[in-house]
């Protein structure tokens, strides 16, 4: 929709102009996301890294070259989800995100998820999963979807990955991934039956009604 790309352009406009923690101070550019406001998917990451902060996109060097490849392999483009981080400024010398730094690029973070709403959020690495589903190992929960009532953002399905930078240099971490991610059709599936026994069932307490 129309008015959803608006509103996604204007919170980009308004990312871009924060300064509210000292990252941006170090930075060359605020990394917003990219794609599309209507996507069914969101991807959230850790935090931009020195390809990112020059282009100001998000996943734009080696370990975005290989989502895009696993995107492609579930018969998706960038253009057809949304990818995000936790922090939209680069940490310096690509340090993990401080969990100040966090807080104070959640707000953001939380109205981009509000105005997509998405089907599914896909937690790439460490830090993203503990954002959303504190306490959890990745190494426990990788390939699994879960459902959590989110503060905010109410029930929301969650899918957590290893981030694709982990495989760069590890073959065996890179089939695991593949093998998680090919995952991704049968969840929406999963979400899609869901929502038509929904449809169906409030259907069928309206008809009772109107007896």
């Amino acid at each position: 929709m129309a008015d959803k790309k608006k509103e996604m352009e204007k919170l980009n406009e308004e990312m871009i102009a924060c300064s509210k923690c000292a990252l941006r101070k170090g930075c060359n550019q605020v990394v917003p996301g990219e794609g599309s406001a209507d996507a069914r998917i969101v991807f959230i990451g850790e935090g931009p890294g020195a390809k990112e902060d020059q282009l100001g996109r998000p996943f734009v060097g080696a370990a975005g070259k290989f989502l895009d490849e696993m995107l492609e392999i579930i018969n998706l483009k960038r253009e057809d989800v949304y990818i995000a981080n936790t922090v939209k400024c680069r940490p310096p010398q690509n340090r993990d995100p401080l969990d100040e730094e966090k807080e104070a690029c959640w707000p953001w973070l939380e109205k981009q998820i509000d105005l997509i709403k998405p089907d599914l959020i896909v937690t790439l690495g460490k830090h993203s999963l503990e954002k959303f589903l504190p306490g959890q190992k990745i190494s426990e929960v990788h390939g699994k979807a879960l459902r959590r009532d989110f503060p905010g953002l109410g029930k929301q399905v969650f899918f957590a990955l290893y981030h694709p930078a982990a495989a760069l240099y590890n073959g065996s971490m890179r089939e695991i991934l593949i093998k998680d991610f090919k995952r991704i059709p049968k969840i929406f599936e999963l979400i899609d039956k869901e929502k038509d026994s929904k449809i169906k069932e409030n259907n069928h307490s309206q008809g009772r009604l109107l007896k």
